[in-house]
């Protein structure tokens, strides 16, 4: 139960971590995620202690999310900047790994030079998820961009097998560096080969399965999850790298079939949909994680009295800044190099050169990666000459490396958007407007559906126009948009109804009796509406005049004889019914109207609150069979609604109300609601 409560604890956090995100944009997820796990280190009633096989944390971290960055890599710019992507992915992830374990082993020697190498090569790779980040709000050359995303990428595997060959010469206190090299050759080339092998078997099986016409969605998906564990676990049981293959598996991306269809895309979308919230779980959960184990790993290292405090977070700083300077020296030679080979009036000059080299410096966080591989150091080992041993200075490898994540992430977070440029608006980002024409679009399809209502879809055709209503009234709130009450629209519906009674009663269709007394209701509504506490005005006072005449005038006729309280009461109710009906033929001839100024959302949410009272008055009490056969309509509706929502997207767009980028994320939106009216359907 305790390890329950602790895995619902760390989700609970991944999801408040995604809620902050949005409120606080400044401050990357990872930072987040962070902070929520040492508050709940902080705020548990015994320390948080978890312990993780090194193959288990692997395969069931590292390898998906992996999977799903070569998926979702921009292939071609990858291959066009190749170069310098395996300059920095495979060259500077071994010379930080020498230049970090020498400096290690220097400052703490009792660390060990193979666990210093080890510590150096898991502070190779980088965090995709803030690189990614990095674009929000800083303008990166797209060539930045993108050398950036492909280190992150295949850093990664290079430096997991960094950090194995690593821990394996300082377990087993013996190196080769011929045999480190050729087994470094076949569990690289070895990786690729197998996960090549597997891709294009898996995608054997997908194009079968769909031969025999089985088009499941879940089965589907599901095999692509299966995908990197299976490909890892493989590879891993042939002696070669787990790790790599996952990468090769990823980047063919062999799973998810080129052809065009309804079901593909189907499948394609809901797949991008998993993806999406497994890979931020499993980015969080670790983050979380690390945040939970801080005290702990600070605890033991804090209180060791041999090494002092300042000590330590001087260790932390200076390790930062010799990866910093690092990669700012190897990044601005590759730079130079890059300048040199540019014709001679595309060269960009020195200054520019060392800018963007800063800033792709220290647009490399640590993260995920790095703190999976170093936790994946054992406590004990077992030592040829001395049997079980513990491995020296594990705890204080696992600070040094979660201080250097921290501050890196701080680095990246607060500090390159100093440096970097701000993001200028383009011309589509000026004229793109996305929230006021969503809003916009969506009253359309209200508009539509009401002008579509028929007296059989009446039900069904209201209740997908209060959905309609509700995802205007969310896309108002999120975005701080005020939604004061139409007053104006609700008093012009009252005058309807006060000259369609007083009509009634002038051609004689209803006892004089029973309409002043329903006039007077209306009255004492009207003024309700405009009165204002506090404020007096000719019209506050006219109407209250009338009201109180309207009063009397009815409580002087209902001591006459004529009418019974009883006849009265229903007459009342006969009258308000056709009150209402004629009110909904004005709103709903009002909402048709191309001339109609007032916001569809109020229009339709007053028709509904109209035809609501007209249902209660007839005390309308449906059948199963006509609830649904209403649910039945209601889908229909939906499914004319969307498709309205969509032609009001490529009008928009091809008006030039909406930018590419805008019209594409808003059809994508308008496709999953497709998909999810069908699977409930």
């Amino acid at each position: 139960m305790e390890a329950l409560v602790l895995a619902l604890l760390m989700l609970a956090a991944v999801l408040l971590s995604s809620v902050i995100d949005q409120l606080v944009p400044k401050v990357s997820s990872p930072l987040i995620q962070i902070g929520l796990g040492l508050l709940i280190a902080l705020f548990a009633p015994s320390q948080i202690n978890i312990t993780l096989d090194p193959d288990l944390f692997l395969v069931l971290f590292i390898a998906p999310l992996l999977f799903d960055e070569a998926k979702n890599v921009d292939k071609g710019a990858l291959w066009k900047n190749r170069r310098p992507v395996l300059s920095l992915a495979i060259g500077l992830v071994v010379v930080t790994a020498l230049i970090i374990g020498f400096a290690v082993e220097w400052l703490e020697p009792s660390i060990g030079l193979f666990a210093a190498f080890a510590l150096g090569a898991a502070l190779g790779p980088t965090d995709a998820v803030a690189v990614a980040s990095l674009s929000k709000e800083t303008d990166i050359a797209p060539r930045d961009k993108s050398i950036l995303e492909g280190e992150s990428l295949i850093n990664d595997a290079s430096g997991i097998v960094a950090f194995q060959f690593a821990l394996a010469a300082a377990t087993t206190g013996t190196f080769s560096l011929l045999n480190a090299s050729l087994d470094f050759v076949v569990s690289f080339f070895g990786g690729i080969a197998i996960g090549l092998a597997l891709g294009y078997l898996g995608n054997f099986l997908v194009r079968r399965v769909r031969s025999w016409g089985l088009e499941n969605t879940t089965f589907h998906v599901l095999f692509e999850v299966f995908t990197p564990f299976i490909v890892y676990l493989v590879a891993n049981q042939l002696g070669t790298s787990g790790i790599i293959a996952v990468v090769a598996a990823g980047l063919v991306n062999v799973i998810s079939p080129r052809t065009i269809g309804p079901s593909i895309s189907r499948m394609n979308i809901v797949s991008s949909s998993v993806w999406r919230v497994l890979s931020f779980a499993l980015n969080g959960i670790v983050f979380v994680f690390l945040g939970t184990q801080l005290p702990k790993a600070m605890q033991g290292t804090w209180d060791d009295v041999s090494i002092d405090n300042g000590v330590l977070i001087g260790y932390i700083l200076l390790l930062t800044l010799i990866y910093v300077a690092v990669r700012f020296v190897w990044l601005l030679a590759m730079e130079r190099y890059h300048s040199h080979r540019a014709p001679e009036g595309q060269r960009p000059g020195w200054r520019a050169d060392v800018r963007s080299s800063l800033v792709m410096a220290l647009g490399g966080p640590k993260g995920t990666i790095t703190l999976a591989v170093v936790l994946t150091i054992p406590v004990t080992y077992l030592d040829p000459l001395r049997g079980v041993v513990a491995f020296p200075q594990r705890e204080l490898i696992i600070f040094l490396a979660c201080g250097v994540i921290v501050v890196t992430l701080l680095l990246a977070t607060f500090v390159v958007p100093l440096l970097a440029p701000k993001k200028p608006p383009t011309d589509e980002d000026l004229r793109c407007d996305e929230t006021q024409v969503s809003l916009e679009i969506l009253r359309s399809v209200i508009e539509e559906l009401a002008a579509r209502q028929t007296p059989e879809n009446r039900t069904a055709t209201q209740t997908v126009i209060h959905s309609y209503n509700q995802r205007i009234a969310r896309i108002k709130n999120s975005n701080d948009i005020l939604d004061e009450p139409n007053t104006a629209l609700r008093l012009r519906a009252l005058d309807w109804e006060q000259d369609y009674v007083l009509k009634l009663i002038e051609a004689e269709e209803v006892y004089p009796i029973v309409g002043y007394q329903y006039l007077s209701r209306l009255a004492h509504i009207e003024n309700l509406l405009k009165h204002h506490a506090g404020r007096w005005s000719l019209q506050n006072a006219y109407l209250r005049m009338r009201a109180l005449a309207r009063t009397g005038w009815h409580r002087l006729l209902s001591g006459l004889p004529g009418v019974s309280p009883t006849e009265r009461t229903q007459a009342i109710r006969e009258l308000q019914i056709k009150g209402s009906e004629h009110v909904v033929g004005k709103l709903q001839a009002m909402l048709t109207s191309p001339e109609c100024n007032e916001p569809a959302e109020d229009v339709s949410a007053l028709v509904m609150e109209y035809q609501r009272t007209i249902s209660v008055l007839r005390n309308a009490n449906p059948s199963i069979t006509a609830l649904a056969r209403a649910g039945a309509l209601a889908t229909d509706v939906e499914r004319l609604g969307l498709r309205l929502e969509l032609e009001q997207i490529q009008t928009r767009y091809e008006e030039g109300d909406l930018c590419r980028a805008s019209a594409k994320r808003l059809r994508e939106n308008v496709y999953l609601m497709q998909v999810d009216l069908e699977d409930n359907v």
